[in-house]
């Protein structure tokens, strides 16, 4: 007699597992950060424009839902969906998203200390926060730490006065980036800090700015805008880069209209849609004609 095999259905628990699964790898593959920074864009022009906190409040908070919050420098989204909200007596998330915003405000020196007032609101002292800017500092990479610490002397070294030498440092430079590149990913100010060892300045736009005459150079362009994406560079960096190879090396338009030029004609329609493209806002000019200051 021979038997009838029967065939297991799937339960539903693993029914459902399997499709968390999916929606979860369908999430990661769409959470672009371009998409991220054209919201607080749009965000921020609300607030400074039409002066509507509860609106920017809620759009803030659906935002960050989604995205883990970048706070960028100048529009500082994060912080100000925080002092908003609690201004207005609207739940932000209490110590959970202080703590995220001490974090964030850690590579910055003593910029935390504005909101002393708003930590012991809710139950941070000073103390603490000085503890959490501390642990933070002993998470970042060490090795890269020291790395670029020597980087940034080099890429000043005598001022860039000596051509020569100028050109042996970025070289050495960019054998360090690509390096850093491939077996750390992008040296954001959340992995080295924005100050190194002694003291060190150590903001990521100039470094990049001396790459652009550089056999590496198309290399970092390709892997900055996947870094853009993925949340860990700053559009801003990378906008300055391509302008500056753009208009000094193959004698172009710029594409984002972020390089000063005394002499460089924009097309703002054209400019602004490349701005949007990496996550950059307009360009608040009406005339089609920019000039700058070096």
């Amino acid at each position: 007699m021979k038997r009838k095999l029967i065939q297991k259905q799937p339960s539903i628990q693993n029914t459902l597992f399997l499709l968390s699964i999916i929606f979860l790898l369908f999430s990661c593959k769409t959470k672009d950060y371009i998409t991220y920074y054209n919201k607080v864009n749009e965000i921020d022009s609300i607030y400074r424009k039409n002066k509507q906190p509860e609106e920017v409040i809620k759009q803030y908070r659906i935002l960050f839902k989604k995205y883990a919050p970048k706070n960028q420098e100048r529009i500082e989204e994060y912080e100000t969906y925080i002092t908003l909200a609690d201004k207005r007596n609207k739940n932000f998330g209490g110590k959970k998203s202080l703590y995220k915003l001490i974090s964030l405000l850690a590579p910055y020196e003593d910029s935390y200390q504005k909101h002393y007032d708003l930590f012991r609101k809710y139950g941070i002292d000073s103390t603490e926060v000085k503890q959490k800017i501390a642990n933070w500092k002993k998470g970042l990479n060490k090795r890269l730490v020291d790395s670029f610490s020597i980087a940034f002397i080099r890429d000043q070294a005598e001022e860039r006065k000596n051509p020569q030498l100028s050109e042996k440092n970025d070289k050495i430079n960019a054998r360090l980036l690509k390096w850093t590149f491939e077996n750390y990913g992008y040296p954001s100010v959340q992995k080295i800090g924005l100050i190194g060892n002694n003291d060190v300045f150590m903001p990521m736009h100039p470094l990049f700015s001396h790459m652009i005459d550089e056999e590496e150079y198309p290399y970092f362009k390709m892997k900055m805008l996947e870094y853009i994406k993925s949340g860990d560079c700053n559009p801003k960096d990378y906008a300055n880069m391509v302008d500056r190879h753009d208009l000094q090396i193959s004698k172009k338009e710029m594409p984002f209209g972020s390089y000063p030029s005394y002499t460089a004609v924009i097309d703002t329609v054209k400019v602004n849609r490349n701005r949007k493209s990496i996550g950059l806002p307009a360009l608040k000019r009406s005339s089609i004609t920019q000039k700058g200051t070096k």
